[in-house]
């Protein structure tokens, strides 16, 4: 999951040397914390919040097909 979030965020920033998932797993779920660039940040959030919303959606299904439960931060 921290893979293909992070692809996804190199491929639509212009700085993809700035951008960082950090990974912090608890009991039952786990936190992804993605780290851009200031000037990248409205990139990834999109128009009204799509592209964020997308991007949690997947890491929500791949996370139930796991059986676990992730959360998306944009930090």
């Amino acid at each position: 999951m921290k893979e293909l979030i992070e692809y996804i965020a190199k491929s639509l920033v212009d700085d993809p040397s700035q951008v960082r998932v950090d990974e912090i797993e608890g009991t039952n779920s786990v936190v992804l914390e993605l780290h851009v660039a200031a000037e990248d940040m409205g990139r990834i959030i999109g128009r009204k919040g799509r592209v964020a919303n997308a991007m949690r959606t997947l890491v929500r299904v791949v996370a139930a097909k796991q059986g676990k439960r992730v959360t998306l931060e944009i930090v």
